[in-house]
């Protein structure tokens, strides 16, 4: 049976429908969930994709991680279900708690919307389990915030944990220590700024997004 895949939707989500595409190209079976239901209908891991949820008011996710879907990705995520952040959504799990650190404005103030090179750093994850360390994958950004930024005590930690889950190999945004992804302690919870759904179709270009997006299906329990 394929993995069920829950997509948030947030009011401003703009990149759902590219995740669900993506996931269920790769074998998965994905279900739309709206931000103001609490019951994630026992998907079996959750994405919080990309876009300007509630419009990026006060600062990106900051009134997202209030809505009652995050009541249930928290519980999921607690019992160790995978569950990831892309762009958007690692701004959401940020402002959740759910993953360390923070993401501010582009160094130079500049909105990004470009092909970066990623170096995988960790298979330890649910985003990259299927993947090799040391992997240089082609992932398109699309970011205004998404520069990450932590205090010297949580780079530390992240860096002496294995927790940064890629790297970029060219900064695009100043993110501290070249950081475009992080997981939590339980390493079931990740957030990135890159979108892996948009790299996963050769006709855009790339199909390196796919092992990434491979993996979480692999996490969710799936024989892919």
């Amino acid at each position: 049976m394929a993995p069920r895949i829950g997509v948030v939707v947030f009011p401003g989500s703009n990149c759902e429908l590219d995740a669900v595409e993506a996931i269920e190209d790769l074998g998965g079976d994905a279900e739309l969930l709206w931000h103001g239901d609490a019951d994630l209908h026992q998907v079996d891991a959750v994405v919080l994709p990309g876009g300007f949820a509630h419009g990026d008011y006060l600062r990106p996710g900051a009134i997202a991680r209030f809505s009652p879907v995050m009541e249930g990705v928290r519980a999921l995520a607690d019992a160790g279900g995978p569950v990831v952040g892309i762009c958007n959504g690692f701004q959401v799990l940020a402002e959740a708690g759910l993953v360390p650190g923070a993401l501010q404005k582009n160094r130079g103030l500049k909105f990004l919307c470009t092909t970066t090179r990623l170096r995988v750093e960790t298979t330890s994850s649910a985003l990259t389990a299927e993947a090799i360390v040391g992997d240089v994958l082609r992932i398109p950004i699309n970011h205004f915030e998404g520069n990450y930024t932590c205090d010297p005590a949580t780079l530390a930690m992240l860096r002496s944990e294995d927790r940064v889950v890629v790297r970029y190999l060219d900064n695009p945004n100043g993110s501290v220590d070249d950081i475009a992804g992080v997981c939590n302690e339980g390493r079931n919870v990740v957030g990135l700024m890159p979108h892996p759904e948009r790299a996963c179709h050769p006709l855009v270009g790339s199909t390196d997004g796919a092992v990434l997006l491979r993996s979480l299906l692999v996490s969710a329990g799936a024989k892919v």
